[in-house]
């Protein structure tokens, strides 16, 4: 005798698994999945988080990276979700950024971990040691895979933040003077954040911190003789190569941006929303850190080509004096004690497996 109790049963359980978690947010398959996915009446609400940025929004990653996030979200949660964006000092600026977040004034934020070396202990291994990893894919595995970016989180969860890597990229510094001797480095005033500023003092530069909207002014009125806003594409869509023709090699270090969100509005989002949400984040960041490498190439070859950007090396004694500075990071870094100690000693056994150390 047919068990029309089992089929129905096993024909239910076949049909909720051929549904995904995207159409059911689309709303095709509502009565399918209403009791796992949409079945409370929170499934209708509609969220918007303010979003302040500390590119400006004539920064590259202002426009391919949050602009998409933002797109890609609203139309992944049928227009549930919305993010609004300020670009850098519109609620505030750099560092001051942190603290919107972390008190709810928006829910969201773009830094550089180096805005918040004082707020959580591995915010220096966050934005990358100047001098250590060369390639971006060590750099995402070390975050990604090694635990770094997990102790990020346990450091900011004392103040309600939470963290997401929005991309690793390199680091290069552009300068008004060519750069031929270790007194010619000496001589510069230079536009720098993080670690890099003692990165760069060590090798005899004066070095300060500028905000990214005062940038391109500094440079062109000679307060500073050189910076850097990531590397290529961050120097032609700031303008730098305006002002500063020279563009220097190697790569100083691989950094990172993040995503910092409040926790307690994270925690507030219907459940779908989050996951979607949380999801997204994580998938753009390969996504973002791919796609910023080949654009590199591409924005260097049209620098040269079409604004006169000389690629020019440091001379051997300006790297003698990096590595030297470098070291002096790493040290100063795991004294920090606690995470900040673990992942100095993960960072340092994995420079020695590279065979970089």
């Amino acid at each position: 005798m047919t068990n029309h109790n089992a089929e129905g049963k096993n024909a239910m359980t076949s049909n909720k698994t051929t549904v995904t978690r995207r159409s059911a947010l689309a709303g095709g398959a509502a009565l399918v999945a209403a009791p796992a996915v949409i079945g409370s009446a929170r499934a209708a609400e509609k969220v918007t988080w303010k979003v302040q940025s500390h590119w400006p929004k004539a920064s590259a990653s202002y426009g391919d990276s949050l602009t998409i996030i933002a797109n890609e979200l609203e139309e992944n949660t049928g227009g549930r979700f919305k993010l609004q964006l300020f670009g850098a000092g519109e609620f505030a600026k750099g560092a001051e950024i942190f603290n919107i977040v972390r008190r709810g004034v928006v829910e969201m934020g773009t830094i550089s971990p180096g805005y918040i070396l004082g707020e959580a202990s591995t915010a220096g291994l966050a934005l990358g040691v100047p001098g250590t990893l060369r390639e971006p894919w060590e750099f995402s595995h070390f975050l990604k895979n090694m635990g770094l970016e997990d102790m990020l989180n346990e450091d900011l969860a004392k103040h309600g933040v939470m963290s997401r890597a929005e991309k690793i990229y390199p680091t290069e510094l552009v300068v008004s003077k060519p750069i031929e001797t270790l007194d010619d480095f000496a001589k510069l005033k230079l536009r720098s954040s993080g670690s890099y500023l003692k990165y760069l003092e060590a090798a005899g530069a004066s070095p300060q911190y500028i905000a990214g909207p005062e940038l391109y002014q500094s440079l062109a009125s000679g307060v500073v003789d050189g910076a850097h806003w990531g590397a290529a594409q961050g120097a032609k869509s700031m303008s730098l190569w305006e002002v500063a023709k020279f563009h220097m090699k190697p790569t100083m270090g691989l950094a990172m941006d993040t995503l910092i969100m409040n926790k307690g509005a994270v925690d507030a989002l219907p459940e779908d929303l989050r996951e979607e949400f949380l999801d997204l984040l994580d998938m753009r960041f390969w996504k973002r850190t791919t796609e910023y490498q080949y654009k590199e190439r591409v924005a260097l070859s049209q620098g040269v080509a079409e604004q006169n950007v000389t690629v020019a090396q440091f001379p051997d004694a300006v790297l003698a004096k990096f590595t030297e500075a470098s070291a002096a990071i790493l040290k100063e870094e795991r004294a920090k004690g606690g995470n900040a100690e673990k992942a100095t000693d993960m960072l340092l056994a994995f420079l020695k497996d590279l065979g970089y150390a």
